[in-house]
Order: C-alpha cells, then structure tokens, then sequence
C-alpha cells in the first residue's frame, strides 16, 4: 500500500479520545519511565508515541512493553464487522489491567466501509443506506465499549479505509455515514473519531469541516506513512483539531522489548480532553447545548437538540405558550439538576418559573406578581451576586434602568438597580464568566449602531463596558449558547435577519470573531427563546 494507506493486515492505531476530566500522566518520546494508573474516559492526555497490533496483546507483553519501550499508547480493535483479527486478550479485565498500570487505550472500529473502497474489506455500505449505517454502526460500538468497561466520554474512532477520490456520491456517502457516527455516539455520551488516510477520508473531512450539512467529528486520525512522527501537515490546516491528532507514520514493523516481539504500526499522539460539559444551555441533559424556540403561528415549544455542530432532532416540549410575551432560559434556578425557564404572561405581567425535568416542564411556579409588564430584555444572568442562585436582570422600559432579581431558588429576591441608560440597549445575553474572572458578565446591542458591548460583572455591578463588535444589527434574537461545541468557551446564537439562518458565533478571548451556519429556515414564526 501507498504512504496514506493503512496496513494491509488490518492494524491501525486508535487513539480515543475524552469528553470530561481525567488526571493522566502526559508522557513523550523515548524513555519515559513508568506510568501511573489512568482512570475515567480514553485515551486521556497525551504527546507522545503510541502503537498498535490487529490484536491486542497478552498481559505479559503488555507489561514487558510498558517496562522497556518508548510506548504508553495502544490502539485496541473493539468491534466492527471488518475487524481482520481474532481478540482473544480484549476483555474487561485485560483492559482494567492495561488502565491501571497506565496504558492509554485507544478504541477502533471497523466497521462498514464504503462501497467505493480501494481495500479488500468485504463488508460495506450504499450511498442509500450511508446513513442508518453509520448509526448502528455507533449504536454497535458504543455496545463493545460498555462491555470491554470503557468509561462514558471515551473517543471511538470509525476506520474508513482509503477509498476512490473520483466519485462524488461515494463522498457524500462517507460524510453522511461518519456524520450520522458522530452524532449518534454523542447520543450515547461518547466522542467521535475519525481514522481514514490523508488522501481520501481525511481530505474529505477537512473540506467539509465547517459544512453545516454535516457534523464534524471531535478528533482525527490520519495516515501517511513517511516516517515523520509529528501531527502536523500541510493538508490540514492547524486550527482545525488542535490537541486532537492522531498521524500513523508507520506501518507494520517488528520491534522487540523485555524479550517480547510484536509486529506493530507507530503512531504519534497529541490528545487532551475537550471541555467537559456543562449544563449552562444544556436542556435536556447530553452534555451539548440546545436551543429552544417558539412557533408564532402555533405556540408550541420546541427543543432542538444540539451536538456541539448543528441541531438535527427537534421535539415538541409544550403547547399554548402564545399566551406568554417573553420566555427566557439558560438557569437550574431551583439547583435540582435540569435547566428551567422564566416566561411573562401578557394578559396579567405575571412571571412564570417552569421548572425543567430534562424532556420538558413538571410544574410551574409563580415567581413575579406585579410590575413585570413594565419591564423588558428580562434576561437570566447567571449568579450575579455569588450566593449561588441563579439571578434575572431586567431593564424598566420607563426609566431605562437596569435592575437585578436575586434568585431564590423557587422565588426572587427584592430588585436593586445596577444601571441606568439602558434604553439606548435592545438585545441583552447573560454570557456567563466570559472574562474568566470569577464574575458572570453580561453582552448588550445598542439599538443605534449595532455595536456589540460587553459589560464584565464584579459580583454588585457592571462598571464599565468593552466594544467587542459592530454591524450586529443585522442578526435578531441573540441567545447564549453556552458551551455549544465544547471549545472551552460560552458561546452566541444568533438569527440573520435577510436570511433566517441561524449562526453560531464562537468566543475567542472576549469577542465573537467567527460565524459558522448551524441552521437554516428560521423564519419570523421560529423565534429562539432568548
């Protein structure tokens, strides 16, 4: 096979990846002495050299290799039907052995390959079927892993052979089987990952990478057989999965450590975790966040479930909601676990607490009596005031002052002004600590000129503001994002108006740069609940 291609016994390394916390040992090049036990999602931090065999080898090997070779990376076969090798090692026990004396573990599935493929691999899928394919294939997988006792938050990585550059269809076929993968095993609370060759797959998901049509996989394993043990190159470009590579530089060769010889592929790893999750934007509890919007025409609620690139899934959560003039959410108000939402009866001014259980609302609470007609922007924040409550924020549409509601749990606490002016304002985001300061902070549209403003919270006030953008009058219903693609930062939604895409805007530091479309058709009768 060529320098992209993999080994044609079937080997390939596989690296996984995390989506929460792990104390690991990062360990690189030659040398390295012995690892500590590893715990929680694989293959946890890493930089370093790692290897793989078509079948997992013995505890003794294992342990003689761990002893005197430069490797504390292994990529493990779990399943699929493509797998070329019998895994007579792969057990539960044999991979709680390998966690605890510090082998990083990186899951690979062979699954279904596509129909245009240039390897030898019998099974495969359509460009009809490329879809259902690439969900059972998750489903299938993230069976072999619970069973094998890899945590929850552990990467998989689909192995796509080499397949022809030539044909078109087959191409959206892969896309669509490794996109419907990835969101499948985010479904079921693991990350994907992708292992193709640098000249098929690879380039096929780098040209896609900001595609809405399709969602992205987390981490990205290639191959190019040119002996190089680096992550980098100049096919891809350095932004795109930073700290999430994986290069197989080498195909199978003997090597032989504390007297044991294995025939093993090479790999070099940098892998960390991706943020871990966060229920700020996170209604309905899988660790991604979604948004929530109105239809005008029927009053029905929806949630459309997020997958830190697009919303494909939406559910009905409510009816009648017409009868409210303001809904807002982003808040465990009550702390029970599940994001709430605050909504404003037009006929009286009441103010509503729904209070959240993850598919919808169990009851609702009143927690505004009087006065709340005469206000607007009603806005969760966040803890403003660090007492451990989520807080609201609200501008009196009289007077232009901005005033805060110390949350309570189930009720709100006696308002105090923080601002005045605030009329000048028509879109206001609790962002969440964008500062990174210990304080929530809150973005503002002046109605004006469009320019976007951050206000850094100080726990009692907001005493200064920062431009951080112009020309947002263009966009309607901003809305906090949280963590929507779990780059380690809270980020914005927000609707174009000429067009009714809706786009997310990523934080960089503390300003939104970037947009990338994450859907389309969002009409006046769809409004984001903001």
């Amino acid at each position: 096979m060529n320098s992209e291609a993999r080994s044609s016994r079937g080997s390939l390394p596989i690296l996984t990846t995390v989506l929460a916390v792990l104390v690991a040992l990062t360990l690189s090049g030659f040398g390295a002495g012995p690892a500590e036990a590893l715990a929680g999602p694989s293959p946890g931090t890493y930089a370093g050299i790692g290897f793989d065999a078509c079948s997992a080898p013995a505890s003794n090997v294992m342990s003689a290799w761990l002893g005197s070779s430069p490797y504390r990376a292994v990529g493990i076969y779990i399943g699929g039907v493509n797998r070329g090798c019998a895994q007579p090692q792969l057990t539960a026990p044999w991979v709680s052995t390998q966690q605890s004396a510090g082998w990083h573990l990186m899951p690979l599935y062979m699954g279904l390959q596509p129909y245009c493929t240039t390897s030898a691999k019998k099974y495969r899928f359509t460009a009809a079927d490329a879809a259902t394919s690439g969900r059972a294939g998750a489903d299938d997988a993230v069976a072999q892993a619970r069973t094998l006792g890899l945590a929850a938050g552990s990467t998989i990585y689909s192995d796509i052979e080499a397949y022809s550059t030539t044909d078109s269809t087959c191409t959206t076929a892969v896309l669509t089987y490794q996109s419907q993968w990835t969101q499948r095993l985010h479904d079921l609370g693991f990350l994907s990952g992708f292992y193709s060759s640098l000249g098929s797959g690879v380039r096929d998901q780098v040209a896609a990478y900001d595609s809405a049509a399709y969602v992205r996989p987390d981490y990205l394993w290639f191959a190019r057989y040119d002996g190089v043990a680096t992550v980098s190159d100049p096919s891809i470009p350095s932004s795109y999965w930073l700290h999430r590579r994986i290069k197989q530089y080498r195909g199978g060769a003997d090597e032989t450590y504390g007297g044991q010889k294995l025939n093993v592929d090479r790999d070099q790893l940098d892998v960390a975790p991706m943020p871990a999750p966060t229920r700020f934007g996170d209604f309905n509890g899988d660790g991604w966040s979604d948004v929530i919007a109105r239809q005008t025409s029927s009053g029905s609620l929806y949630l459309y479930s997020g997958n830190g690139h697009g919303l494909p899934t939406m559910v009905r959560i409510g009816t009648g909601w017409n009868v409210m003039d303001s809904i807002t959410r982003l808040g465990d108000f009550n702390l029970d676990g599940h994001e709430d939402v605050i909504a404003r009866e037009s006929a009286t001014g009441a103010l509503w607490l729904y209070l959240g259980n993850g598919a919808g609302f169990s009851s609702r609470v009143k927690i505004g009596l009087w006065g709340w007609n005469g206000m607007r922007e009603i806005t969760p924040i966040g803890d403003f005031d660090g007492d451990g409550f989520p807080d609201v924020i609200a501008v009196e549409s009289s007077t232009g002052n901005l005033y805060l509601y110390p949350g309570h749990g189930t009720s709100l606490g006696a308002r105090r002004l923080i601002g005045t002016g605030w009329n000048i304002m028509d879109e206001l985001v609790g962002i969440g600590d964008l500062t990174r300061d210990g304080h929530v902070d809150l973005v503002a549209r002046e109605r004006a000129t469009g320019d976007l403003w951050l206000y850094p919270g100080t726990g009692s006030g907001l005493p200064y503001r920062v431009r951080i953008g112009t020309g947002w009058n263009s966009m309607r219903d901003l809305i906090s994002a949280g963590d929507f693609n779990h780059g380690g930062t809270n980020d914005l939604i927000a609707v174009e108006k000429a067009t009714g895409k809706l786009f997310l805007f990523v934080a960089v530091g503390t300003s939104f740069p970037t947009r990338e479309q994450i859907s389309s058709g969002w009409t006046t009768n769809y409004r984001p609940v903001l």
